[in-house]
């Protein structure tokens, strides 16, 4: 009897509110049929950012998008996001470390795990965003020199900067092309050449691309042939190329050493010497 008796008013406290929603005003009947992430996570997200920009210093926010400029502009990540991001890691790693060392007792681990855990949380998304910027780069870095042959075959066959430049775009995939589509498009809305090239040399840190910007802005001011410049860019970038894997080469004993000794050597020890030292002990055990 008591459980039908529960189970009626549960049901009959379901049916109110479904009837008190329906008598409810438009107004709040469209608040409640928002999404969760418009009613909860996007007001969370807005107090979030709102104090991350109390916590940051004077200049984060250009630091940031810079940052960002050299990753990319990845879909849906902006400077907001990226310091609520830090807000909420900071709160999370920091509160869940509290609740760990509260397990332990001991007011050391209670005071100090809470401050690391917090402070790595609150430079984690900047950890992230300097190792997709650092990727991206290391692709761009990878296709320029590509890049700069087509380019350098395109001006030489009779097209012009703008049209090689977009037959790089076209023609090529990856982070450089995505860059050069971003140039096309700047100087389509009518800002200058040179404008637009620093433009680029200032959204990345590869010194190679930022040669490349220089000396077309170089080549612009002075009247000097595109074509010639591209020659001696492409053939610059060539060597470049060749001198990094060369490098990388000659890094490979080194790094290979520490594998070596740690793991490779005391194994083959005991391969050879381990039989031997078995039967000097079998003997001597046997007088």
């Amino acid at each position: 009897m008591g459980v039908v008796t529960s189970e009626r008013r549960g049901v009959a406290r379901s049916l109110a509110a479904i009837e008190a929603i329906d008598a409810a005003p438009a107004v709040l009947r469209a608040e409640v049929e928002r999404p969760f992430n418009e009613r909860v996570l996007a007001p969370l997200g807005d107090r979030l950012v709102g104090i991350g920009r109390r916590l940051v210093r004077a200049g984060t926010h250009e630091r940031i998008q810079h940052r960002l400029d050299i990753a990319g502009n990845p879909a849906a990540w902006d400077v907001s996001r990226i310091i609520g991001c830090k807000v909420l890691g900071l709160m999370t790693l920091a509160g869940l470390a509290f609740f760990w060392a509260a397990g332990s007792g001991s007011p050391l681990k209670m005071l100090v795990l809470p401050i690391a855990f917090g402070a790595f949380g609150y430079v984690l998304p900047n950890i992230l965003l300097y190792n997709a910027g650092q990727k991206r780069e290391t692709q761009m870095l990878r296709a320029l020199p590509d890049a700069l042959d087509l380019l350098t075959i395109s001006v030489e066959a009779g097209l012009g900067f703008d049209a090689a430049v977009m037959r790089v775009a076209k023609n090529t995939t990856g982070p450089l092309a995505q860059e050069f589509s971003r140039l096309l498009q700047e100087m389509q809305l009518g800002i200058g050449r040179m404008e637009a090239m620093r433009a680029v040399a200032e959204r990345t840190t590869i010194a190679d691309l930022k040669s490349f910007c220089l000396a077309m802005v170089q080549a612009d001011q002075l009247g000097i042939p595109i074509g010639r410049v591209l020659r001696i860019q492409s053939q610059e970038m060539r060597v470049k190329r060749r001198q990094r894997a060369e490098e990388k080469a000659m890094k490979v004993p080194v790094k290979i050493m520490v594998p070596l000794v740690l793991f490779i050597l005391p194994c083959l020890f005991i391969v050879i010497i381990g039989p031997a030292v078995i039967q000097i002990i079998g003997a001597f055990s046997s007088r």
